[in-house]
């Protein structure tokens, strides 16, 4: 049994049951912590002792302070201010509660008065899941608590289907409207479904001119993939190359040479979007096009969700229904079939 003092608190450590248990004193007095130390070992010694687990003790503001130290610094700058956001309006209703008092039915409230909020169900449900993460950690890392409450709580029901695409029309119209440097990545997203912070992203080393392919090597997913390069890109990069002469950096830079940033790179966009006359439409919306285009054409789901970079299929699915041409083909079988058998009969006599 012994103390240590973390962040100005002492801790005690001591032995109960076969099992190392470690737990705040709550005082940075350090002869007030050995009082409360002593009476420790009495209980245990005279078998009055029973443990309070920490789910007794922590609040969700201490789990939350923990998850965002060690979880959230390994996130995307995206998925940090993601997190942040959702932290705003969770802390104010579970930040002192100590995580036994956190339910299913408080979570379930909490996901009604959201609703209530008119809060977006994709917005209610990062929340959520933020808090789902939380608690497993808390759970199976951390030992603070026993169960997770968010494996009994529904996630919201959210709208999948995808329908705002870029019409050629469109596609003209937005290049025109568009600067050379914009017009290069406008090409670029169409023909490659790369996300915003890929693009961005993308360095020089990373294009392979030889084999014709680029890679991705900070996708949102945290896995790298490869894309072959068509025609369109693969002239595109290499007029670049030739023009700039650069085989390390950037792949796409401001008109003056600087790094691109996001926010110039959507003020740009919108600007052109806007004088284009293009309603409603954003700079993710090109990826659903390139998607969409695909699935238009006939290419089967599983080589699109390769292209996107999807985990599961579970997101390329909702483009599906852009597809009726390319099942075609699954109807036409059963007319061959007919035809087959009316042959056969003829053939027959």
């Amino acid at each position: 049994m012994g103390l240590v003092k973390r962040n100005h608190v002492w801790w005690m450590s001591f032995m109960y049951q076969g099992r190392q248990v470690r737990r705040s004193t709550g005082t940075t007095d350090k002869r007030l912590a050995e009082s409360i130390l002593c009476k420790v070992k009495v209980q245990i010694a005279e078998g009055q002792f029973f443990e309070r687990r920490e789910e007794q003790e922590r609040t969700f503001q201490e789990m939350m302070d923990r998850y965002v130290q060690e979880r959230a610094v390994m996130k995307a700058p995206k998925s940090r201010e993601r997190d942040r956001a959702a932290l705003h309006h969770l802390l104010p209703v579970f930040g002192d509660k100590i995580l036994a008092e956190i339910s299913a039915k408080l979570l379930a409230a909490y996901k009604a008065q959201r609703r209530i909020e008119r809060a977006a169900p994709a917005t209610i449900n990062k929340e959520l899941q933020l808090v789902r993460h939380a608690f497993n950690l808390a759970m199976r890392e951390w030992e603070w608590c026993r169960e997770n409450p968010m494996h009994r709580v529904s996630m919201e029901p959210v709208r999948n289907e995808v329908d705002r695409w870029l019409t050629a029309d469109e596609e003209d119209r937005l290049l025109a409207a568009s600067s050379p440097w914009l017009q290069e990545i406008i090409r670029f997203a169409l023909n490659t479904g790369m996300r915003q912070g890929e693009i961005l992203n993308l360095q020089w080393q990373d294009v392979d001119f030889t084999r014709g392919t680029l890679i991705v090597m900070k996708s949102k997913n945290g896995t790298r993939r490869t894309i072959p390069l068509n025609s369109t890109v693969y002239e595109l990069l290499a007029a670049k190359q030739a023009v700039t002469g650069a085989s390390s950096g950037p792949v796409f830079k401001t008109p003056l040479g600087n790094r691109l940033k996001v926010r110039f790179l959507v003020r740009e966009f919108c600007e052109a979007r806007d004088l284009a006359g293009i309603p409603d439409f954003r700079f993710h919306d090109m990826r659903h096009t390139f998607a969409t285009r695909l699935v238009q054409r006939g290419i089967d789901l599983y080589k699109v969700q390769r292209l996107l970079g999807h985990k599961t299929g579970t997101m390329t699915q909702r483009y599906a229904h852009h597809s009726p041409e390319s099942l075609r083909d699954g109807v036409n079988v059963l007319e061959e079939a007919r035809q087959d058998r009316v042959s056969t009969k003829l053939a027959q006599g």
